[in-house]
């Protein structure tokens, strides 16, 4: 395989690759997108320039594999939805307590800081933070509510629409708190609670209707 043919993905990285996300990410995160370099990068992980743009482009590049491959470690896409037919409610928890602790997750707030505040002057930051990131997540879980709707056991509605509403529902003061570094972590009490009432909520609002009693 030629250096250039080498694949960005970080889904199976090479010694290598590991060593540069390490470096990146400790950059990243103590320093911010747009102070980091590339040449930063390549010292930091011990590596050559021309090492660093064969696994990775570009920056962007770089910072999206980073994204991806948390959200396939951790993320919301890591939870196989392919059963939960005969307890969507459990499944829904399963995957809300997954989101919810990735998203609390040290790295995961760090990188949300750094993207929130670099989008604005590198849209391609946003944008590789959405895709990799809560966009994939959305795709995800829309596809299993699809099929669940298919099959008559959630109402039929927009399955997109109803994934956003599910992990907005996740999204409460713990993650806001968190990002601000207001409280400690939240326990695993705070976080079955909310994950709890964000199930109730969109289940009272997806679920079907009964059939009246005879």
């Amino acid at each position: 395989m030629s250096e250039t043919a080498i694949s960005p993905d970080l889904a199976d990285p090479t010694p290598k690759q590991r060593d540069i996300a390490a470096a990146a990410t400790r950059l990243f995160m103590a320093q911010g997108y747009a102070a980091v370099s590339m040449d930063a990068i390549a010292r930091a992980a011990g590596v050559s320039k021309a090492t660093l743009y064969a696994y990775f482009a570009s920056k962007d590049r770089l910072f999206a594999s980073l994204v991806g491959a948390a959200c396939m470690r951790s993320g919301p896409g890591s939870v196989e939805l392919t059963g939960g037919e005969t307890d969507i409610g459990a499944t829904l928890t399963t995957l809300g307590e997954r989101v919810l602790r990735f998203m609390l997750e040290e790295q995961s707030l760090a990188i949300y800081r750094v993207v929130m505040a670099e989008a604005a002057r590198f849209p391609e930051l946003g944008r590789a933070f959405y895709e990799r990131g809560a966009g994939a997540s959305r795709r995800h879980l829309a596809t299993w509510l699809e099929r669940q709707m298919q099959a008559g056991r959630l109402l039929a509605r927009d399955p997109g629409v109803a994934a956003e509403h599910f992990v907005a529902l996740l999204r409460t003061h713990l993650h806001m708190r968190a990002l601000l570094g207001i409280d400690p972590p939240p326990t695993d009490a705070e976080i079955e609670t909310t994950v709890a009432a964000a199930v109730e909520t969109f289940l009272r609002a997806y679920a079907p209707e009964k059939p009246p009693a005879a």
